[in-house]
């Protein structure tokens, strides 16, 4: 996957966690709405329109609107998982803080 696929996987996997699915597409490009119905079309995610009488009134001519809806299949499940985990692991080493343990460690 291309550094653009994957942060729109992951954006796509806090949706489906954090906000039941409901994807707000203002935080999405014209190349990420293209590759995610390629996507949806290879099965890889479900995605697609909520109805639009079950969006709130206040967000109907609102920008930035929760309007359309993600499912991630096992495939794009564990693809997630992995590829935060990895982004976790990147992160770690270059935190600048230092745990209790390291600190005391390096006063002995």
């Amino acid at each position: 996957m291309t550094k653009d696929q994957i942060s729109l996987l992951l954006y796509l996997e806090t949706r489906a966690v954090d906000y039941g699915g409901s994807v707000d597409t203002a935080h999405m490009n014209a190349e990420d709405m293209i590759q995610a119905k390629e996507w949806a079309d290879s099965g890889f995610i479900g995605f697609g329109r909520i109805q639009f009488t079950d969006i709130p009134k206040a967000e109907h001519s609102a920008r930035g609107a929760s309007t359309y809806w993600v499912e991630l299949s096992s495939e794009a499940w564990h693809l997630a998982h992995s590829e935060r985990k990895a982004r976790a692991e990147r992160m770690f080493v270059k935190r600048q803080w230092k745990k209790t343990s390291e600190k005391e460690e390096s006063c002995s």
